[in-house]
C-alpha cells in the first residue's frame, strides 16, 4: 500500500508511545516513557513536553480537565495545570512497568502492567472514583488495547497476534478471550477505525498493518521509521493516522526515528472518549 507518509514532530523520542487525539483542544497527547515526558502537539503549531517522575505508559484526557496518567506505580490525576498529582490507584510492585492503557465509551480506564518475567502482568479496569477491578490476570506484555465501533469486542495486541474478547459497555466485563489472528512480528500499540478495522504498528518491522473486523489482513503501509510504537487517528475530521516511533535501540537511527509521525487521509478514525474522572 503506498501511502503519503510525514513527520509531524521532528523529535528524538526515545520510546515514543500512546498517541492520543485530545478532541476538546485538537491535539495529540503522546509520551516516551523512559524520558519520563508527556507530550501535547497542536498541529501544524507546537510540539509542548511536561515531565513527570517516573517511567509512564500513557497520557490521556480527563473530562474534569487535566490529564490522567498510567506510571509504573499505579494511575495519576494531573490539573490542567500540570503542577499537581494525586495517586487514583496505587499499585507500586517490584520490577512491574506500563503496559497499554485506553478509554471505553463510559470513560473507564482500562490499563494492564507487565510484570519482571513478563507472564503475569494484568488488565485493571479503572472507575472515575478510582475503584479498580483486575479484569484479567497472567498475561505477557499487553502492547495495543482498543474496542471495536459498537464496545462489544475487545482487542488486545499480544504474543505476534491479536486477541479478541467479548465485552458489555454497559458494566465493562470481558469474557471469552479468544486469538482473532497470528501476526508473527513484535506488535506496539493499536487503534480501531471506524469501519471496525484494526490499525496496529509492528514494532520491528517498520510499518502499520490493517486488519479486518474477522482477522484477515487488509493493508501495509510501510514507514521511514524501523520500530513504531502505536497509533491514533486525529485531526478535525479524525481522517489522520499519527504513529509514534522509538529511537532506542535503532543502529544509526534516521530523522523519522524518534518522531511523531502522520499518514494524512489514511482512513476515518472512532471519536475517542476523555476518562470520566
Amino acid at each position: 500500500m503506498g501511502v503519503e507518509v510525514d513527520i509531524a514532530v521532528r523529535a528524538q523520542a526515545r520510546r515514543g508511545g500512546a498517541p492520543t487525539w485530545d478532541v476538546r483542544t485538537d491535539t495529540v497527547l503522546w509520551v516516551d516513557g523512559p524520558a519520563r515526558s508527556v507530550h501535547r502537539f497542536t498541529p501544524g503549531r507546537a510540539d509542548h513536553e511536561m515531565d513527570v517522575p517516573q517511567l509512564i505508559g500513557a497520557g490521556k484526557p480527563r473530562a474534569l480537565g487535566g490529564l490522567v496518567l498510567h506510571l509504573d506505580e499505579g494511575i495519576a490525576l494531573f490539573e490542567s495545570t500540570g503542577t499537581t498529582r494525586t495517586w487514583l490507584v496505587y499499585w507500586a510492585r517490584e520490577g512491574v512497568t506500563a503496559g497499554a492503557t485506553a478509554i471505553d465509551g463510559k470513560g473507564r480506564l482500562w490499563a494492564t502492567t507487565i510484570s519482571p518475567d513478563r507472564s503475569d502482568g494484568w488488565l485493571a479496569r479503572v472507575s472515575a472514583s478510582g475503584s479498580a477491578t483486575i479484569a484479567l490476570g497472567g498475561l505477557t506484555a499487553v502492547t495495543g488495547l482498543d474496542w471495536s465501533p459498537d464496545g462489544a469486542l475487545m482487542y488486545l495486541a499480544v504474543d505476534g497476534r491479536l486477541d479478541v474478547l467479548d465485552h458489555d459497555p454497559a458494566t465493562g466485563e470481558i469474557a471469552a478471550r479468544r486469538p482473532l489472528c497470528e501476526v508473527g512480528e513484535a506488535l506496539g500499540g493499536m487503534c480501531v477505525d471506524a469501519d471496525g478495522g484494526i490499525w496496529v504498528a509492528l514494532r520491528e518491522a517498520g510499518e502499520l498493518r490493517r486488519f479486518t473486523p474477522d482477522g484477515a489482513l487488509d493493508r501495509t503501509a510501510a514507514l521511514p521509521a524501523r520500530r513504531p510504537t502505536g497509533c491514533c487517528f486525529g485531526g478535525e475530521e479524525l481522517t489522520d493516522l499519527y504513529v509514534t516511533t522509538a529511537r532506542d535501540g535503532v543502529d544509526e537511527p534516521g530523522e523519522a526515528d524518534g518522531a511523531l509521525l502522520v499518514l494524512p487521509d489514511a482512513g476515518t478514525g472512532l471519536r475517542p472518549f476523555a476518562f470520566a474522572g
